[in-house]
């Protein structure tokens, strides 16, 4: 796949060490290390990605949906960085789904073309934005589940002399969207006689089945919901009016949706990273999932070592997102276990690890949930081989309107 750019310095010999602190704070505020900084130069706690693996994940996913003759349009929430949504879309991805305008508009200034709004632009603010977005990005697919939102919308199109492309959003997750069926084919129809919205498709996001544990009991819940969204589909066809697009799909289920015939696209997100969520869900050949590999991480610095059994890191609520029941887990140091400190700080229990540490060491984590844990810094430092190859800033985070 395309890189994230990798400067030419790198081919050069062993980086050079011992930099000071504003050295580093100079070459990190330039987003370039210049191939200079090791992963021992970072300041922590610092979000880390290798590389080795990012590619490898987006190589497979890739690979997986164009043999599936499935277009590929990732979920960009994961990452909110333009440099990782372009690198996919060089590595054949067709644009990038967002949530929130403010995210939409990120990556657009960033040069990120292809985007669908997978919330609905409700209200008279977002529906202005959605307008600016329009005229600067015209291929950008907005999604509705109302009849009024759908008139609003068509309303500030004809008014700004533009027109939408617009996706129903169906109720498949348990959050927005509207019935399958009958509800969704007259919101179609109300949607074809008006004539600033041209309706591209259906949105079908079935986020409940990404996360069942267990690969048959996943594939049948997948199936359980998506099989209603297609059905609908062909429902809207056989009513003529034009559906050709279906796109849903997730990191959990990618396997298992490019399968259901009337799926048109897969909209993964979280298979470039991984997290401990997904790890636990289990695959195709056992309880672990190990379809992508672990490539985020929050490297830490052991700051105090109160006892043989004990110590803690520089990295607590502030650091890694807490939503669910688990916490990071150390990627190297297998029975080592971490325990919330905190905001600033996290406490390791050293009596079932495979080794002890040292004050000052650095140790990686692997993170409990990806998406927000990203929402958490400015920028990810993008490593190979312990190097800093790129500094990829974080466009999108905190935007969450």
């Amino acid at each position: 796949m395309a890189g994230l750019g990798a400067p030419a310095v790198l081919k050069s010999a062993a980086a050079p060490r011992g930099y000071s602190w504003g050295e580093v704070e100079k070459m990190i505020a330039r987003g370039n290390a210049d191939g200079r900084l090791t992963v021992d130069d970072l300041p922590t706690p610092a979000l880390l990605l290798d590389l080795d693996a990012f590619e490898s994940n987006v190589e497979k996913m890739v690979r997986h949906a164009a043999g599936s003759k499935r277009a590929l349009r990732p979920h960009a929430k994961t990452h909110k960085c333009a440099q990782i949504a372009k690198s996919l879309m060089r590595a054949g991805a067709v644009g990038a789904c967002v949530v929130k305008i403010s995210e939409a508009e990120a990556f657009a200034r960033g040069g990120v073309t292809g985007l669908l709004l997978t919330s609905a632009m409700v209200g008279r603010h977002r529906i202005e934005r959605a307008v600016a977005l329009g005229r600067k990005q015209p291929d950008t697919i907005f999604v509705v589940d109302n009849a009024q939102n759908a008139q609003d919308m068509n309303d500030a199109a004809r008014a700004a002399g533009i027109k939408f492309h617009v996706a129903i959003d169906l109720l498949v997750a348990n959050r927005t969207g509207i019935q399958t069926g009958e509800p969704a084919l007259e919101l179609a129809r109300a949607i074809d006689k008006l004539p600033n919205l041209k309706l591209k498709g259906i949105q079908a996001y079935a986020g409940g089945s990404s996360h069942v544990v267990g690969f048959e009991e996943r594939k049948k819940h997948s199936h359980g919901t998506m099989t209603p969204a297609v059905e609908t589909r062909w429902l809207i066809e056989k009513n003529g009016i034009e559906c050709g697009w279906l796109s849903g799909g997730s990191t959990g289920t990618y396997n298992i949706d490019s399968e259901i015939d009337g799926i048109t696209e897969l909209q993964p997100g979280s298979f470039i990273f991984m997290d401990i969520d997904y790890n636990v869900i289990g695959g195709k050949d056992g309880p672990e999932y190990r379809d992508f590999r672990n490539a985020l991480t929050v490297l830490a610095t052991v700051i105090s070592k109160p006892s043989r059994e004990a110590a803690a890191v520089d990295a607590g609520f502030k650091a890694f997102a807490t939503d669910r029941k688990f916490g990071p887990s150390a990627k190297d140091v297998p029975g080592l276990r971490y325990n919330w400190g905190g905001d600033e700080h996290g406490r390791l229990d050293l009596t079932q690890a495979s080794r002890d540490l040292k004050l000052g060491e650095r140790l990686e984590f692997i993170v409990p949930h990806c998406d927000p844990t990203v929402n958490l810094y400015d920028r990810m430092f993008g490593v190979r081989a312990g190097k800093v190859e790129s500094i990829l800033p974080i466009d999108a985070r905190g935007m969450s309107q």
